[in-house]
């Protein structure tokens, strides 16, 4: 459990003078080798994130008010405060700021603060009066500079006077060029001052102080993506930009918007692609998190131009094809780096956060744009990993599970459950490219592979993307799932897993629950057609009975309906010939393609729709009598890795013709004839009914009800308890 003392929330004040809360964190005071002192640092509790890094000067005044609360002011309009949960918390911190500024902890303020008559004393003055006198600008006087300005920090009068006479003279040119002379003469404690000045002048806040020269950031730009620029030199241009980004929280919101156009104009985004593609890991990093400055000052921005540079690039150079990768290649084991770039790619593909205009929709454009230019990039660590070469060498290599993925290391598998994080995000949120994708890969039956992985976490990230689309309730979707036999992974998971009560467990029950509860029916017939007799014996939860009772109400109701129609249409409309259900099947393809724009899927086997249930249900009735005799030959049998597989009676299609990696180990009843079609050995028992019916082929036979829950009696089948 965490240390609620140090718990904090930190708040900033904004130009109307309310305090807005930048997060909730934990405070500790350290020694920061950057700030050259102690500072307080707030890492944020939900992801560990730096909310704060301040360092405690000797000059700034400190108040401690209300026992959990100290304030401070860093610069013009940027005062500070943080909240404590916990008193005893706010001792400590404050004895710490105490301790730097050698004061007792018992007062309640650091320093003297000048009181309003004062202030508006000074404010009376002319601008032109000279409060502070800046020393030389030369390499003998940086020290002194430097704690010129961090001394006038914590008062608001003496900011605003430096600030006049930093502009009056022209004082940054002269820095800047006494930068160059350290750099030449590499006087690293002349530089370490100037990084304290630099620093001191950005936080006053003074737009003025702004200015871009775009001459100096051009030049900086070109040595940044220069070949010839050594890694030390590009190490530290990289770091300053991240500074500067850094730094330009703290201005006002039009200064901002006009720091980061700027940045954009001289060629930021095109210096980042270059560097973020680089070996050193350190350039990558500082360049990943300007890059993320840059995606939270403006998506748009960034959208715009990727979308120009696909007109004059190849795919695998441009900029989110290079984040990308960079995310895929993540050397660190925990995939800090990953974690931070998937949430940037999210922001950027995000339609909430897309414009619309009445000449120009971006989210269709840069949507078109990401699947025909970067979703292969983004899905190729998922498909190269459930490929059936990488099954099959993995089955070889001694796996006890015959589509298991390879390899199947714990950072793979952390990666895997990103990407699949990122196509579930898509799912909710990109409905038709989405729909397209997964239609023309047959995607959910490679993420379903990952059933079998050894991690939990994965085959629980594959479950959930099955059931952001079954939650989707699109019968797109679900003639997709049926017929490419899609739940045959997910039940032999739930097979597996046996009687051990766990996440995966209760993941499963609740995607089937959903499907009784929404009474999905297409779903639900297809499921109690093909593999009720394997799911029947699980009865700690009344799901898969419940699926079986709405599966039996559904077929009385069509029955019923059947019956008050007369028996002259009922012949014809059930003597209709195999090439007019061809139509019918046709034409669904088609409306479908219709609405989607474009086909995405080639039927490859021609049958009745999957909602006709009394000439399904007829066959059923007929043939039942006749594979009751089979079944014993269907009886579950154990594998090698302790669960039970029940053999499908006829080979699963799908709908783009894609052969299934786990089409060997089908957990499925021995069913009647469906709409998907029928083995031989079942079109055999089909025909020899047929040939005793005689002329009741064609019409509906209805076997007494009775007589037929006696027969379901009498043959009960038993879940054996798995993974003992």
């Amino acid at each position: 459990m965490s240390d609620t003392r140090r718990r904090v929330k930190v708040y900033t004040l904004n130009e109307d003078r309310q305090w807005d809360d930048r997060g909730t964190g934990h405070v500790s005071s350290t020694y920061v080798e950057e700030l050259k002192g102690m500072s307080l640092l707030v890492r944020a509790e939900s992801d560990g994130s730096l909310l704060l890094e301040s360092k405690i000067n000797p000059n700034t005044a400190y108040q401690k008010q209300q026992d959990t609360l100290i304030v401070w002011s860093e610069a013009e309009n940027y005062d500070l405060a943080l909240s404590f949960q916990e008193k005893a918390g706010c001792d400590e911190i404050w004895e710490k700021i105490c301790q730097v500024q050698g004061k007792d902890p018992s007062v309640e303020v650091t320093q003297d603060l000048i009181d309003e008559s004062e202030e508006e004393r000074f404010e009376e003055m002319p601008e032109t009066s000279h409060l502070i006198d800046l020393p030389t600008c030369e390499l003998s006087k940086l020290e002194e500079i430097a704690d010129l300005v961090t001394s006038v920090l914590s008062s608001p009068i003496r900011r605003e006077k430096l600030a006049l006479a930093l502009e009056n003279e022209g004082y940054i040119k002269k820095l800047l060029q006494l930068f160059q002379a350290c750099e030449d003469l590499e006087n690293t404690e002349g530089l370490h001052h100037l990084y304290e000045i630099i620093r001191g002048i950005l936080f006053l806040n003074k737009a003025t102080l702004f200015e871009e020269d775009e001459k100096f950031l051009s030049e900086v730009f070109a040595q940044l993506t220069d070949e010839a620029t050594d890694d030390d030199k590009r190490r530290e241009l990289v770091n300053f930009f991240k500074e500067f980004c850094a730094f330009s929280q703290t201005l006002q919101p039009q200064n901002r918007d006009a720091f980061f156009k700027t940045l954009a104009k001289l060629g930021i985004l095109p210096a980042l692609e270059i560097v973020m593609g680089m070996d050193d890991l350190q350039v990558r990093s500082a360049a990943t998190d300007i890059f993320s400055y840059l995606v939270e000052f403006s998506p748009s921005m960034v959208r715009e131009f990727v979308m120009q540079e696909a007109q004059q690039s190849d795919d695998d150079i441009l900029l989110i094809n290079v984040v990308i990768e960079q995310m895929i290649c993540d050397t660190d084991p925990e995939l800090g780096g990953a974690v931070q770039l998937m949430g940037l790619l999210r922001t950027l593909i995000d339609p909430e956060n897309m414009l619309a205009t009445t000449n120009k929709t971006e989210k269709s454009e840069f949507l078109n744009f990401f699947y025909n230019h970067c979703m292969h990039v983004l899905t190729a660590p998922l498909l190269t990993n459930t490929s059936e070469d990488k099954c099959e060498k993995d089955h070889l290599l001694g796996s006890n599970k015959t589509s298991t993925i390879c390899p199947d290391n714990y950072q793979t598998a952390q990666l895997l459950a990103l990407i699949l994080e990122l196509l579930t995000f898509c799912v909710e949120h990109h409905t038709y490219h989405i729909k397209n994708y997964i239609m023309n890969k047959d995607l959910l039956r490679r993420v379903l592979v990952l059933m079998n992985s050894k991690h939990t976490f994965l085959a629980l990230c594959a479950l959930r993307f099955m059931r952001r689309i079954i939650g989707l309730k699109d019968e797109f979707y679900n003639r997709y799932i049926t017929k490419g036999n899609l739940f045959e992974p997910v039940i032999n998971a739930l097979l597996d897993n046996g009687t051990r009560y766990n996440l995966l467990n209760s993941a499963v029950i609740e995607l089937f629950e959903f499907i009784r509860v929404e009474d999905i029916k297409s779903l639900t017939a297809h499921i109690v057609e093909n593999f009720y007799k394997a799911l029947e014996s699980i009865e700690y939860v009344q799901t898969f009975k419940g699926l079986k009772t709405k599966y039996e109400q559904e077929k009385d109701r069509q029955n019923q309906k059947l019956n008050s129609v007369p028996s002259i249409l009922r012949s014809n409309r059930f003597r209709r010939d195999a090439k007019a259900l061809e139509d019918d099947e046709e034409m669904w393809f088609n409306e479908d393609d219709d609405e989607e724009g474009k086909a995405v899927v080639t039927p490859t086997e021609k049958s009745k729709t999957e909602d006709d249930f009394p000439d399904s249900y007829e066959k059923f009735m007929e043939t039942k009598k006749a594979k009751e005799s089979e079944d014993k030959e269907n009886l579950p049998k154990r594998t090698s890795s302790g669960g039970f597989k029940f053999t499908f009676s006829h080979p699963p299609s799908t709908a783009n013709g894609t052969n299934s990696t786990n089409s060997k180990s089908v957990v499925a009843q021995t069913a009647p004839a469906s709409s998907n079609g029928s083995s031989s050995k079942t079109a055999n028992l089909a025909a020899s009914v047929t040939a005793t019916k005689g002329s009741l082929v064609g019409l509906v036979d209805y076997p007494d009800d009775e007589e037929e829950d006696e027969e379901e009696e009498s043959s009960p089948r038993k879940r054996p308890r798995l993974g003992s």
